[in-house]
């Protein structure tokens, strides 16, 4: 990693990236990428390229946590700025249908 400093606008600029790269994780049971099911909750990226994902699933005790989180691990790799991963599972606060897309309400049939 070089020494180069990015400024506030390409940090927002590198969180977009990561974000559409996390639209390309899709939760195997309902098809359907993570960032619309809403289980996105924070992503902190460092001037190192360390990134800290906050994420939840739908249920605790999900059995595809290990699959998402590898898939996530996978996505972030087509990011350059990205140095290193780390995927924090938060239950805090607990995930609800509130924080599904408009996309992912029409996809489920859920109003």
């Amino acid at each position: 990693m070089s020494d180069k400093k990015y400024t506030d606008d390409e940090i927002l600029a590198i969180k977009d990236k990561i974000l559409q790269g996390l639209e390309e994780v899709i939760d195997p049971e309902l098809g359907i990428d993570i960032v619309n099911l809403g289980l996105i909750y924070e992503i902190r990226f460092e001037q190192n390229g360390a990134t800290e994902i906050d994420m939840t699933l739908t249920t605790m005790g999900c059995p595809l946590a290990d699959l998402i989180t590898d898939q996530i691990h996978d996505a972030m790799k087509s990011i350059p700025e990205v140095t290193k991963v780390d995927v924090k599972l938060v239950w805090y606060p607990a995930w609800t249908v509130d924080r599904l897309s408009r996309y992912a309400r029409i996809a489920l049939g859920i109003r």
